[in-house]
């Protein structure tokens, strides 16, 4: 059997001649469904680590969207994880000719990434630092330097760009068909043409798939039984998954690039151009030039729309849509006025609401796993992602800090179709907008709001979005707009968070916090569940509050919050608000076949936060309980009134303050909020975003998840020592690769800077005598300290080092390392 790789007009033999027609097994260890170049990847990679594997493809190798892929590769990218995955993609496919003997066209004649702005400018050294950290080649040049690097290229208007000499581009369907070649080799079998009509779950894990087309009982399908399924099916991943009852939030939109004819002066050492501010990408492809769009108001499809029998295949020319950034690119490019054009290709790709893939196992079904939606990367990341996700699912945990990557970061409503198809229209543009820190999407949103979001507004609330939730993150004065204004130095909000910050220190401020995951955990077994997930010892007093870790099998954090004793056997669990999927999750999944039943209260209950050394007397103006220290110390929960109102009342604080979490009833929310601001005027309460509270517990020290730590942090290397109760009778998930004795090549630590002006945001190389010898986790400005500060990961061995600087972005600063927060190292004040 033969089929046409289409890109480049290219041809393969298959590789396998009984691909098509051959029996399929009734019985393997893992399915694979996809066989483009991530399914591949994965599939090569699970049989180097012993697996027994079979990818299913409804039609042939390639045949969905890597085809039509411009092949582009890279080595440095915007976060460090991203970058591991890139770096190792070129390496998987430099070694594929060797094995296989297919050429996939691997070409690295570098790469510029050009800047019209400043603010991109800075953008790219951010990058540049990044790359610098991983030691790959990358250099800020001046728009001279770009015209001697690409002379067809105009330098006018431009201010700067990147130049990274590692990267290129590949042949995206020889890639894809080598990975095959490769994978079989190994022993993989592939089936193509068989359609995936459905899956067997048996209590809450896939059993096994069905496939349409082939009867081995008389209705027209046959059952694969298999330990676990990999869904690596691009835009067609969404459906597939609702199949199974998972939720994968990716949407396709139509791809555009086209080809110029034959052209003098082109030839394989050009340059890949990236001109991000004119939403443009352009490489070398045999004597022509390719143009690909990546522009701000792209073209969302419904999948449903493109049928069965789609593979291969193209929509119609749409040369109005592409036309403002043909303009672009005729002015960067003056050669392409006037030329004819051979090839307009406009095809589908997958994005996401957040611009980053997903990759892992879904939160519905144990041992269903998802690499789908990479936003139009594939090919930059497979050979990363396949061996990422292979260790995995070998490993039963990540190998790499996936938290920014995993299908259960969103929360089931960001799949639903409506909410995909607004956010498309902006995702398919973000790859090349401006990533300012601090960037809110501006589709699809005010789907979920809190009861307390028309009063945050009617006060100026400026709001972000985090898993589809509106919440209130800096709050603008009268007179002025609550928007942001984007920099890379100080923004339009900075004195206001700093005056949030201030309120919470000295006086007192309030924060609806109703966003945070609450879920409770309840029954005859429910102590028995929490003991199971939780690494601290949960049989403790009613009322006691407890911090706590929640691990994965290699020891690593999926989880950190407080877990309060509601009765004997009732739990409440506080997660982030990002975490929610994440909750539910581990809880159900660890109270199936017990008496205990998990219910999600997030919706149900609010969450005022009451925060500052004025919080006690604010409250007590309201509640006829007693709130003093001995009545209700640090840590506890009660049942209390405040005002018309009786809430749960949790002691706890996430600023380093005395503070107070309250949750009554949503329906009630709106009644105590107002009650708490009337009592709280003379006493300077002041409402307070997510802004301020960031600062105000980086200024503590407290570590958020997902940056500070994560799958792959050790509990003890993270500071976090306290939480486990290594010995509690039955041990909990994660104990057995804890070693408490184990010294750490790696420890948490926190960072303060010597000037006053720099910022940090996270991911900036810490150094010392001018070694890396760690990086930034997270970071604020600590309005109390008078300084930008953040908590950090670095090599043990150095702590105690000289000459400690920080690189933000290519500028470095003198400053100091501890192993002690820098504010209330001691925690006197939220325990007074």
């Amino acid at each position: 059997m033969a089929h046409q790789l289409l890109v480049n007009d290219l041809t393969a033999t298959h590789f396998d001649p009984d691909a098509a027609t051959a029996a399929l097994p009734s019985q393997v260890e893992i399915v694979v469904i996809g066989a483009g170049i991530v399914g591949s990847s994965i599939a090569y990679h699970l049989a180097g680590l012993g697996h027994r594997v079979l990818v299913l493809e409804r039609h042939a190798i390639a045949s969905g969207t890597s085809w039509h892929a411009a092949g582009l590769v890279v080595r440095g990218r915007g976060t460090h994880v991203l970058t591991d995955l890139a770096c190792a993609s070129i390496d998987v496919y430099r070694g594929l000719q060797a094995a296989t003997g297919v050429d996939v066209n691997l070409v690295q004649p570098g790469s510029l990434t050009l800047a019209r702005t400043t603010g991109r400018l800075d953008e790219l050294r951010y990058s540049e630092m990044v790359a610098r950290h991983h030691d790959i080649p990358a250099e800020i040049v001046t728009p001279e330097r770009i015209a001697e690097l690409c002379p067809l290229a105009s330098v006018e208007g431009l201010v700067g760009g990147l130049h990274q000499p590692d990267d290129g581009h590949v042949n995206p369907g020889l890639t894809a068909h080598a990975l095959a070649v490769a994978a079989h080799a190994r022993g993989v079998v592939f089936r193509e043409g068989r359609r995936v009509t459905g899956f067997d779950i048996v209590d809450g894990r896939v059993r096994g798939v069905t496939v349409a087309g082939q009867s081995d009982d008389g209705d027209g399908t046959a059952r694969i039984e298999c330990s676990r399924v990999v869904l690596a099916a691009g835009l067609w991943t969404h459906d597939l998954a609702a199949l199974a009852g998972a939720a994968v939030p990716l949407w396709p939109a139509a791809h555009i690039h086209v080809q110029t004819v034959d052209l003098p002066g082109i030839d394989d050492t050009m340059p890949v151009i990236r001109d991000l501010d004119g939403y443009f990408y352009a490489r070398q492809l045999n004597q022509r030039l390719l143009i690909g769009a990546f522009e701000p108001d792209g073209q969302p499809l419904d999948p449903r729309s493109l049928g069965d029998d789609f593979a291969f295949g193209e929509f119609e020319p749409d040369w109005d849509h592409f036309a403002p950034v043909r303009r672009l690119a005729e002015q960067r490019f003056p050669i392409l006025a006037g030329v004819q054009w051979d090839r307009f290709l406009n095809a589908p790709e997958s994005f996401t609401p957040d611009a980053n893939f997903c990759l892992g196992e879904t939160a519905e079904v144990a041992g269903l796993f998802v690499a789908a939606g990479f936003n139009s990367q594939g090919i930059i990341y497979a050979g990363g992602v396949g061996k990422a996700l292979a260790e995995w699912i070998h490993e039963g945990a990540p190998t790499i800090d996936a938290s920014a990557l995993d299908v259960r970061r969103f929360d089931r409503q960001q799949s639903t179709r409506q909410y995909l198809h607004e956010r498309t229209a902006e995702g398919l543009g973000r790859l090349y907008a401006m990533h300012w820190p601090f960037l809110q999407p501006r589709t699809a949103r005010t789907v979920r709001r809190t009861a307390l979001y028309d009063d945050l507004a009617t006060a100026g609330a400026c709001f972000g979005e985090a898993n589809g939730w509106e919440r209130a993150n800096w709050f603008a004065p009268d007179g002025e707009a609550a928007e942001y204004r984007y920099s890379y130095q100080r923004q339009n909000w900075f004195e206001h968070a700093a005056a949030e910050h201030h309120a919470a220190r000295q006086a007192v401020a309030v924060f609806d916090l109703s966003t945070f995951t609450k879920v409770e955990v309840a029954g005859p077994d429910a102590l028995q569940v929490m003991q199971q997930v939780c690494t601290q010892n949960l049989d403790v007093a009613i009322g006691r509050a407890v911090y706590t870790l929640m691990l994965n099998r290699r020891g690593g954090i999926d989880l950190d919050g407080t877990v309060t004793r509601l009765a004997a056997d009732r739990f409440l669990v506080v997660t982030p608000t990002i975490s929610h999927t994440m909750t539910l999750s581990l809880l159900r999944s660890a109270a199936r076949g017990t008496s205990a039943s998990v219910f999600d209260a997030t919706s149900g209950l609010a969450t005022i936060g009451v925060m500052g050394p004025a919080s006690r007397g604010l409250l007590q103006r309201l509640s006829p309980n007693d709130l003093s220290n001995e009545a209700l110390p640090w840590g506890t929960a009660q049942e209390i009134e405040v005002g018309r109102v009786a809430v749960l009342c949790i002691r706890i604080s996430f600023v380093g303050e005395l503070g107070y979490e309250l949750y009554p009833t949503t329906d009630a929310a709106v009644d105590v909020h107002r009650a708490v601001m009337s009592a709280g005027v003379d006493l300077g309460a002041r409402r307070a975003g997510y802004h301020a509270l960031d600062s105000l517990r980086v200024e503590k020290g407290y570590r958020h998840l997902g940056h500070d730590i994560g799958p792959i942090d050790d509990p003890y290397a993270s500071g976090l020592g306290f939480t486990v109760a290594f010995d509690k009778p039955g041990g909990f998930i994660g104990r057995d690769a804890l070693d408490p004795s184990r010294r750490s090549a790696h420890r948490q630590v926190f960072v303060r800077l010597h000037d006053p002006e720099p910022l940090l945001l996270h991911g900036e190389s810490i150094m010392a005598g001018g070694s890396i010898i760690g990086r930034m986790t997270s970071g604020a400005y600590g309005h109390t300290i008078g300084a930008a500060c953040g908590l950090g990961i670095v090599a043990t061995e150095a702590i105690g080092a000289d000459q400690i600087e920080v690189d933000c972005a290519g500028r470095r600063f003198a400053a100091t390392i501890s192993t002690q927060p820098f504010y209330d190292p001691k925690s006197v004040r939220l325990r007074s």
